[in-house]
């Protein structure tokens, strides 16, 4: 009997010799845009598969040796890659393949390690599609990842691992962006500049980021639009406004166009908030990105935007119940007059791009952004504080009993600003074996003409309040004044400024192996100089040198797993806005804020009920000095131009992404962040963008039996930000925090034509995609506070805080179709 098993057991053992001699290949494959290819074949050797419906495939191949793997799909160039594989090892493997006719733009392909080693997070365009959010984007995925806060889902703005909004960057085809300059509310930002129909690739760091990005402390946005490779039409339309995207080129395949439009309308979100209003809040953009290629080796690359924001209000009342159970308050509010804003921006830039060699490649670009903007306002209010009827059996339950104090606010504002900044780049990328160096060079000019005529008068119970510290001070009812009366706050200044910019980059990347471990290196140096003239101001110039450095390795072991190093000095050259304090003045002596970065990170991939998950951790430190302290109010930064303060941000961030349900990505994100400053040497107080706890879900979903009905699920908690206290307090002694924010939106989509959902009836068939669906905003109904406004309660000699609160409960109907 054992001479008969002893011929199985050697065959069992030769069987498990040779599985243990292979290694796995495995991965998804996609297009331009990032959508999965069907049927593309993967060989290696004689072996081969063949990639499934979401692009999947997975292959065993020998180990210990180095195998040469080759993609190819009939409508696509064939890719060809080489690794060394350990024996028994898995290796993911994610190529994006592109259409024969289509130009590869980058001089080296990134797989997904090479993203990861950067400690780069790269987000699918459709999803900012798909998610539901007061203010649909790129940045709304953003937002569900740690260390990026926010408490206001009007806006796109967010502070990265306690960095204000000015301290993030923001790129499209590599051409910076900006934001508006006089925008205080979220009310009245409108549309981001990124179109989402438009974008092929997103990419962010939240710090720690490379020299050939800018001069920023906190983080990047890396966003590149598609190049188009067919005829097609997307049109969206919902409640808060539509957007339509025209895409096509010519017969030859040279020329490229990418048009989008989009329009949008805030007054169903605003009517939702507690104050009563004629709100018409309009923001429209258009923009488009041409492309022609000259010759195999040059190209012109052409983006062009216009966006103008009319944001008009004539308040009504307002009436809020705030306070506590024992000493809940109410106040009523009736307004007299209108204010009206107008922000309209323009950017054009030309890009050139020669392919030298199959090494070398060359880029020249020169771009011109300009805005003009106004922000003109009278609004008079009158205020009733008092207390609130807390008896249940009563008929007049919650409203207000008794009133503590009456008293009037006058605001006026004139401000208009007119900005214009032109640059031109010349960056070189050469590479050789697994080494790449890049480099470039930037000259910008900016011009800036600012006009700024506000003021504010206070009336308490029939007495105007003086400004906070001014003597002799306004103490009536309780002591007579016979002094002038001075507005409440008074800013008046005009400025004419102009700052020169020269900066450079240089970087040496290489990927290698330590062993049979793999390795990333990169070394960079950024330097820029500046300088600050204009009428009235003393020409100033500065400079700085930022070494940055980032070292990644991914183990040969039997786990999964990359962890990364990444750190360097990081500078933040003021721009105009961190150069004018808060009573308009321009300090052109203000030099730039630094930070000394330290970045840790791991990436653990790992199978869970047969499906992909990832858990990616960080932890980071900075050390700040030269720091200009600012104060926010809503969205508006008032910086005090002088690099009084000295700093530190320190943290940890999760996040653990996957198939929670097959098929779909979705994750949980949770966040741990503490970031305080001295200011003057008077000890350390939590800065206004210390949000301790972050914890967000962003979970996709369908019904199994009806694949075509969708969830999308957007869930944020944040702990308050040191805040809502009035903007001219001294932040030591006023350390408030707002209340905690919560926010659940949810979306309901179902699919009626797509790719894998072929038209079924003759009305469909026109259509390559239809989707409709509903949106529900703020779904639990929280009251989240933005700010407060003070008022004075004359009856107990004090100032009391009124919540503005942001919107509530909103039902959305949406409905979108590609042609």
């Amino acid at each position: 009997m054992k001479a008969k098993l002893l011929p199985f057991f050697v065959l069992y053992l030769i069987i498990q010799g040779l599985s243990a001699q292979e290694s796995i290949i495995r991965g998804r494959v996609t297009d331009s845009i990032n959508q999965p290819i069907e049927n593309v074949s993967v060989t290696v050797n004689d072996r081969g598969t063949v990639t499934d419906s979401d692009g999947r495939y997975e292959l065993k191949v020998i180990g210990d040796k180095r195998v040469v793997i080759v993609f190819r799909h009939i409508s696509y160039k064939i890719l060809t890659r080489s690794f060394s594989l350990q024996r028994g090892k898995t290796m993911n493997f994610s190529p994006r393949l592109y259409l024969r006719a289509e130009q590869m733009t980058e001089i080296v392909l990134k797989d997904a390690d090479d993203v990861d080693a950067e400690g780069i997070f790269r987000a699918d365009p459709a999803l900012a599609k798909s998610l539901p959010s007061a203010n649909p984007g790129i940045e709304s995925v953003l937002k569900t990842l740690p260390g990026v806060n926010f408490n206001n889902e009007l806006s796109t703005q967010y502070n990265v691992r306690g960095g204000s909004f000015e301290e993030n960057l923001v790129y499209v085809n590599g051409i910076e962006v900006y934001r508006p300059f006089l925008v205080r509310s979220g009310q009245q930002e409108g549309l981001s500049f990124v179109n989402p129909d438009m974008t092929q690739k997103v990419e962010f760091s939240s710090g720690g980021f490379q020299s050939k990005y800018g001069d920023k402390m906190s983080s990047v946005l890396d966003i590149t639009y598609k190049k188009p490779q067919r005829f097609s039409t997307r049109i969206e339309a919902s409640f808060l406004g539509a957007s339509a995207t025209i895409e096509g080129l010519s017969a030859n395949q040279r020329f490229k166009a990418l048009v989008g439009a989009r329009y949008r309308n805030n007054s169903l979100l605003l009517n939702s908030t507690d104050v009563n209003a004629n709100f018409n809040p309009n923001f429209t953009d258009i923009q488009t990105f041409l492309s022609y290629d000259l010759t195999p080796k040059l190209s012109l690359d052409f983006l062009g935007s216009y966006a103008l924001n009319n944001y008009e209000v004539t308040p009504v009342s307002r009436r809020t119940n705030f306070g506590t159970l024992n000493e809940p308050l109410s106040v009523v509010v009736n307004y007299q007059g209108k204010e009206e804003d107008r922000y309209e921006t323009a950017l054009g830039a030309l890009t050139a791009r020669y392919e030298a060699t199959d090494n070398l490649s060359l880029t020249l670009t020169a771009s011109t952004y300009q805005t003009k903007e106004q922000e003109y306002y009278d609004i008079l209010s009158f205020y009733n504080l008092g207390d609130v009827n807390s008896d249940f059996g009563s008929g007049d339950f919650g409203q207000a009993s008794s009133v503590q104090s009456i008293g009037s606010q006058l605001d006026h504002a004139r401000n208009d600003l007119v900005a214009t900044i032109s640059n031109i780049r010349a960056t070189t990328a050469w590479a050789k074996g697994n080494h790449l160096v890049e480099a470039g060079l930037k000259y910008q000019r900016e011009n800036i003409k600012d006009r700024i005529d506000e003021w504010q008068v206070v009336d308490s119970s029939g007495f105007s309040l003086r400004p906070p510290g001014l003597l002799p001070r306004n103490d009536q009812p309780y002591e007579p004044y016979t002094g002038p009366i001075t507005p409440f706050i008074g800013i008046n200044a005009e400025n004419d400024v102009d700052i020169e910019r020269i900066s450079g980059f240089a970087q040496w990347s290489k990927k290698s192996f330590i062993g049979n471990h793999r390795v990333w290196f990169n070394l960079g140096l950024r330097a820029q100089h500046w300088t600050v003239s204009g009428n009235g101001l003393q020409t100033t110039s500065h400079a700085v040198v930022s070494p940055r450095a980032q070292f990644s390795i991914k183990p040969d072991w039997d786990k999964d797993m990359l962890f990364r190093v990444s750190g360097g000095l990081y500078h933040q050259p003021p721009f105009y806005r961190e150069l004018r304090d808060s009573l308009g003045t321009v300090h052109p002596e203000v030099k730039a804020q630094q930070a000394i970065h330290i970045v840790v990170g791991n990436d653990y991939s790992f199978s869970l009920w047969g499906r992909p998950f990832k858990l990616v951790s960080e932890a980071y430190y900075k050390d700040l000095t030269d720091v200009n302290p600012f104060t926010i109010d809503n969205v508006r930064i008032r910086y005090r131009a002088r690099n009084n303060a000295i700093a530190y941000a320190a943290g940890f961030d999760l996040r653990w992404n996957g198939e929670f349900v097959p098929g779909t990505e979705s994750w949980i994100s949770l966040g741990y962040l503490q970031t305080k400053e001295n200011i003057d040497d008077r000890g350390y107080i939590s800065r206004p963008t210390d949000q301790r706890l972050k914890a967000a879900i962003l979970f996709q979903d369908y019904v199994p039996a009806v694949p075509t009905l969708r969830m999308y699920l957007n869930l944020v908690y944040s702990t308050g930000v040191p805040g809502g206290s009035p903007s001219y307090a001294d932040p030591y002694l006023y350390q408030n925090r707002l209340p905690d924010y919560f926010r659940t939106d949810l979306g309901i989509a179902y699919v009626i034509v797509d790719q894998k959902n072929p038209p079924k009836k003759n009305w469909q068939k026109p259509f390559k995609e239809l989707i409709a669906g509903l949106e529900l905003f703020n779904m639990f109904d929280n009251q989240n506070t933005i700010t407060n406004t003070w008022v004075r309660d004359v009856s107990a000699d004090r100032y009391v805080g009124i919540p503005n609160y942001l919107t509530s409960r909103v039902l959305n109907l949406k409905v979108s179709m590609r042609f």
